[in-house]
């Protein structure tokens, strides 16, 4: 029976290791950050009506630039004279202050035929170098699979780079076309589009953010990505090995991918050369809409905590970016301001706000502004 005070000593650390864990997800809890809705913001000019605000980033300067789509405007909501004080449609690519007051707006179709510009307008991502990105993918043309590009303009508009042509996707095995995607990211380091391909296709793949060039792709888990797979929803047990709806991707300051696979319900973290990492799942049963759009990451130099839009539940979930564990959320699915139909995307400025797109009937975009402690 020598054996025993050893065995007590062991119980004795494993139980003082679980009350330390504990008391550290407590304190993260405690931590974590809170926010309050700002429902006079954006000022948008009188004469315009948003239409499905499917995009929101924000830049260096922490002006916030928002994507809508002009076509989803209903027949009672345009004018019929010119001369009427309201409404119609505002320009797809907005630029607001922080304050909420417009300073620009571009975007349509181009009258040279330079370029082609997005059928259904999704994501839209504002670089390093100033330059604005948008994607096309959703909406009512997603099921002819026709939306294989995103392209790249600098700040006040000026055509720069296309990635892809419509209607040429050869699969998610193809390098030179894309097939709706959804979302995309400069990471500044190595000069790299990551990007979330997305709606038909179902992997992530990377370009040269300058030429365009590819680099490489991955699936889920890091798999090759298989357009065969089925995509069956699945509650519990292991996660399908192939990605669903491959919707969000943000890379972090530490050169962590993270990856929001929106109808699996899922966050999939992965290296810069797309070796998977850990996943988390979230509300995983909810069959209404997908659980993981997009995500953002606080301001400071660790990203302490990671923000992920959750449009099925209509909640931001906050998490502890380094383990994941969930310390805070807010939200519900109804229209009030603070409240979310169909949330969609979202982006984060260096004071610590929150900026929230809604797409569907939602068709706004919300400023959650960062609480003092």
């Amino acid at each position: 029976m020598a054996f025993r005070p050893f065995l007590l000593v062991v119980v004795a650390v494993a139980a003082l290791s679980v009350c330390a864990r504990a008391l550290e997800s407590q304190a993260a809890r405690s931590a974590a950050p809170s926010f309050q809705v700002d429902p006079t913001w954006p000022k948008l000019p009188k004469q315009w009506i948003l239409g499905q605000v499917s995009g929101v980033a924000v830049d260096a300067r922490d002006h916030v630039w928002v994507l809508q789509r002009p076509w989803s405007l209903n027949s009672d909501e345009i004018a019929k004279n010119p001369d009427a004080e309201c409404c119609t449609a505002p320009p797809p690519v907005m630029e607001f202050d922080s304050s909420g007051n417009y300073v620009q707006g571009w975007g349509g179709k181009p009258a040279d035929g330079s370029y082609e510009w997005p059928e259904d307008e999704h994501g839209i991502h504002v670089d390093h170098k100033g330059n604005v990105w948008v994607s096309s993918a959703g909406g009512p043309r997603m099921g002819e699979g026709k939306e294989n590009f995103l392209v790249k303009f600098t700040s006040t508009g000026k055509f720069l780079l296309q990635i892809g042509r419509r209607a040429m996707s050869k699969g998610s095995l193809d390098t030179a076309n894309l097939n709706n995607a959804a979302d995309m990211w400069v990471h500044p380091p190595t000069n790299e589009v990551f990007v979330a391909d997305g709606y038909r296709n179902r992997r992530v793949i990377v370009f040269d953010a300058d030429t365009g060039a590819f680099k490489r792709m991955w699936g889920a888990y890091g798999n090759t990505p298989d357009d065969r797979a089925p995509k069956t929803f699945v509650g519990e047990g292991p996660g399908p090995a192939q990605f669903n709806t491959v919707h969000g991707i943000k890379v972090s300051n530490d050169g962590l991918v993270y990856v929001n696979d929106r109808l699996n319900n899922r966050l999939q973290v992965f290296t810069l050369e797309g070796t998977f990492k850990n996943e988390i799942f979230i509300e995983r049963k909810t069959q209404l809409l997908g659980t993981s759009f997009n995500t953002a990451f606080s301001p400071d130099r660790e990203q302490r905590w990671l923000y992920l839009a959750d449009a099925g539940n209509g909640r931001v979930h906050i998490f502890d970016r380094k383990s994941l564990a969930e310390v805070g959320a807010f939200g519900r699915i109804g229209r009030y301001a603070g409240q979310f139909i169909f949330m969609h995307n979202l982006a984060s400025d260096s004071r610590g706000h929150l900026y929230v797109s809604e797409v569907g009937n939602g068709r706004r975009v919300q400023k959650f502004v960062l609480q003092p402690r």
